[in-house]
């Protein structure tokens, strides 16, 4: 309940009370965040490539089947790992087996 209130304060542009909503459910543990499924974190480009990544695939031999540069593929997952809370390939690959459980920042 105090969680659409702080949504609906906060959509309506009352932030005082919106704060305070916000106060209310850090006070009894909850937050707003909610764990979201690696899926939905991602777009479906970084998808693809994180999970061609995880496969074990080379940044070469991913950009040779996505047509595209070993840097794209690089800059890529520069951007994915921190989305994720990763820091290599094997972490990555445990957060797109195991979702959202296997991360270690949900937002």
């Amino acid at each position: 309940m105090l969680r659409q209130a702080a949504g609906t304060f906060e959509a309506l542009g009352i932030e005082p009370w919106a704060q305070a909503a916000r106060r209310e459910l850090r006070a009894s543990g909850e937050t707003l965040r909610r764990p979201t499924e690696v899926r939905e974190r991602l777009t479906p480009q970084e998808m693809q490539i994180a999970q061609l990544a995880a496969d074990g695939l080379s940044n070469r031999d991913i950009a040779a089947r996505l047509f595209v540069s070993p840097r794209t593929i690089s800059t890529h997952l520069y951007n994915v790992y921190p989305k994720l809370g990763v820091r290599s390939r094997a972490e990555l690959a445990a957060a797109l087996a195991g979702g959202a459980q296997n991360l270690r920042h949900l937002t």
